[in-house]
């Protein structure tokens, strides 16, 4: 009896094994893969990945190998300057996904989590005491709870028989990695011609050097979406839309994708719980698919620990579905939304003007991009100050800075009186009596994936939130 088993092994089951480890969580991630993909599906990390992979001493690791790009330009690709935010991170990370897998994978193997490729989960029963995994080799595990991290066609789902309602595609698009014989000055020009009228195209590299990312509209190239495109079809769409295929050959990878959206209806069913694309499918606009499901990971971690350590409050597990599923209907909307305003009939392209005036005011252009970047969501936490319910910025101590003290994944009382106590929950929570000026309240409780659980200087109100989320205080000895 394994405590969990993880279905995929992509940035959001790595994530999550990672977080779980953290607290001593005997995990084993399966991925039916037998080798790490090498094309590149997803290209960079949104502020708040940033801030988590801060959070838990990641940060300098990804900086190495990543690339810091301005956060402008990322919804529906209207080019405005980027705004200012409420962040140390003012910035994208352009990071290929293989790199960010790899980077996940060393962490998440370093803290003791079981990767195991080549697994795959065909199917799944549970009862009352825990899950059986049916693999495909006809082999068994079982754990006490098992989490869907494997894609948007999750086999856990399918199995659990959760709904996954929503919009079928429209507009298909075909996205691949290949070599280009055109020379790059030819490459750059044509493409920010064919640009002007048409948004769902773009050919780049994300470096200096390698293959080149193709992105064209699908319109017409199958009946059947289920048919893999080929480079025929790549040639072919490149042609209608650019009057030359720029000697696409070598393809690494080709893949279409449409502008279908699809959310399950609940994120948990018993002891089985889905996270990333098994719970939320939609176009890749705006970068947010991958950053959607690691801090669906990070959200999910501690508290499926809390509930194999066994202090767990009642209900705990519930606030998974009831924080996360909002904040991915909110993504799914803003994708929505993009996607129309590339649609180059009169009536959108006259939207995505006006809007694109709208995003000169600074408001407007700071509450987009705070959208695609994830750091204006706020849980249903039920109230009190401002603060509750968002994520706090990492903000400098006397003795450091607030994200430094986060690493181990614990709970966190910043207490600017000197005054309050952690009691009983200390097992959980870490009390750091620190001041700093970019803190405007006397102390702030934070819950382990760094959103603001209780603010104030009260310790019987204090104690009331601890109890809520860490659960019930351990006895005291005697003196």
């Amino acid at each position: 009896m394994r405590d969990v088993i993880i279905a995929g092994g992509g940035p959001t089951g790595l994530m999550l094994a990672a977080e779980l480890r953290l607290h001593d969580v005997d995990v084993v991630v399966l991925e039916k893969e037998p080798q790490p993909a090498a094309y590149v599906k997803a290209l960079g990390l949104h502020v708040r990945s940033i801030e988590l992979m801060d959070q838990r001493g990641l940060l300098e690791r990804f900086l190495d190998n990543g690339r810091q790009v301005p956060v402008g330009g990322f919804f529906a690709g209207i080019t405005k300057p980027a705004p200012a935010l409420d962040t140390a991170h003012g910035y994208v990370l352009g990071i290929p996904q293989p790199v960010t897998e790899r980077l996940l994978a060393e962490h998440a193997t370093a803290l003791g989590a079981d990767i195991r490729r080549g697994c795959e989960v065909a199917g799944l029963a549970q009862d009352a005491d825990g899950v059986t995994a049916d693999l495909a080799d006809g082999a068994r595990l079982r754990a006490r709870y098992l989490v869907g991290c494997d894609g948007g066609r999750s086999t856990v789902r399918r199995a659990l028989g959760v709904a996954f309602p929503g919009e079928p595609s429209r507009a298909d698009t075909l996205l691949g990695e290949m070599e280009v014989t055109a020379p790059p000055e030819t490459v750059h020009r044509i493409v920010a011609e064919v640009r002007r009228t048409q948004l769902r195209f773009g050919l780049g590299r994300s470096g200096d050097s390698g293959p080149y990312r193709v992105v064209v509209p699908a319109d017409g190239v199958a009946e059947d979406r289920s048919v893999p495109p080929t480079l025929a079809d790549f040639r072919k769409q490149l042609q209608v839309f650019a009057g030359t295929d720029f000697g696409v050959h070598s393809p690494r990878w080709l893949s279409r994708f449409g502008d279908g959206t699809r959310h399950a209806e609940q994120y948990r069913a018993g002891r089985v719980f889905l996270a990333g694309d098994a719970a939320h499918v939609h176009p890749p606009l705006g970068g947010q698919g991958l950053n959607l499901g690691i801090q669906d990971a990070v959200n999910l971690g501690w508290k499926l620990a809390a509930a194999v350590a066994g202090w767990a409050p009642d209900g705990l597990l519930d606030t998974y579905h009831a924080e996360r599923h909002p904040v991915a209907e909110d993504v799914l909307d803003n994708v929505r939304a993009q996607m129309e305003l590339l649609r180059t009939e009169p009536g959108p392209q006259a939207v995505r003007r006006l809007l694109a005036e709208l995003m000169q005011f600074e408001e407007v252009n700071r509450h987009l991009i705070e959208k695609i970047t994830a750091i204006s969501i706020r849980y249903d936490l039920g109230g009190g100050h401002d603060l509750v319910g968002r994520r706090l910025r990492d903000v400098p101590l006397k003795q450091g800075r607030l994200y430094q003290l986060t690493h181990a994944g614990r709970g966190l009382l910043l207490d600017q009186t000197g005054g309050l106590s952690t009691g009983g929950w200390t097992d959980r929570v870490d009390h750091v009596a620190d001041v700093s000026d970019a803190l405007d309240v006397p102390a702030v409780l934070l819950r382990p994936d760094g959103y603001v659980a209780w603010a104030g200087d009260d310790q019987a109100d204090l104690d009331t939130h601890l109890t809520r989320w860490f659960g019930a205080p351990t006895p005291r000895g005697p003196a």
